[in-house]
């Protein structure tokens, strides 16, 4: 059991991370993984990633909802994330009306730095660090994205390969 999971969570989604009682989030989920998120109580899942991604569920929506979720779609582009991609998110969140949520993206990169970006506008920032830092540390466009203007020059570095 991983220090970001509980009891009951899912163990095989690629960096399945618990942020708290009510927040998820991963790397893609395969058709059976989507249905042990609904499983586990999520009641909406909100993803990041490109349709368009070779890894992407070929009708991830259809999947959700025949799951007994509701699903939006923010398609951010990983070599240029927005402030209207985060406005979008944001809007997603609210939308959720504090029920579960899983938020997913290819790997967990592009949902890690926008559920931090998000905490600090409210909720636990030091946990949401903690947790995107056990996935990556965002350098270029993301550390800009994070206002990390320092970090810009910075490539890069995933857990497990560059720390």
């Amino acid at each position: 059991m991983s220090a970001w999971a509980k009891p009951g969570d899912p163990t095989d989604i690629v960096n399945f991370r618990r942020l708290d009682e009510r927040i998820t989030t991963s790397g893609q989920p395969s058709v059976a993984q989507v249905a042990d998120i609904a499983a586990m109580g999520a009641r909406h899942v909100i993803n990041l990633a490109l349709h368009t991604h070779p890894k992407a569920l070929p009708d991830e929506a259809a999947t959700v909802v025949a799951s007994g979720m509701a699903y939006t779609h923010i398609p951010v582009d990983f070599d240029a994330p927005t402030d209207a991609d985060f406005a979008g998110f944001r809007a997603a969140m609210a939308a959720t009306a504090g029920a579960p949520v899983h938020v997913h993206c290819i790997v967990n990169a592009r949902v890690t730095a926008f559920v931090l970006r998000w905490a600090r506008e409210g909720g636990d920032e030091v946990a949401a660090n903690a947790m995107m830092d056990s996935v990556w540390r965002p350098g270029g466009v993301w550390a800009t994205f994070l206002g990390d203007d320092a970090g810009a020059g910075r490539p890069i570095e995933y857990a497990g390969r560059d720390y």
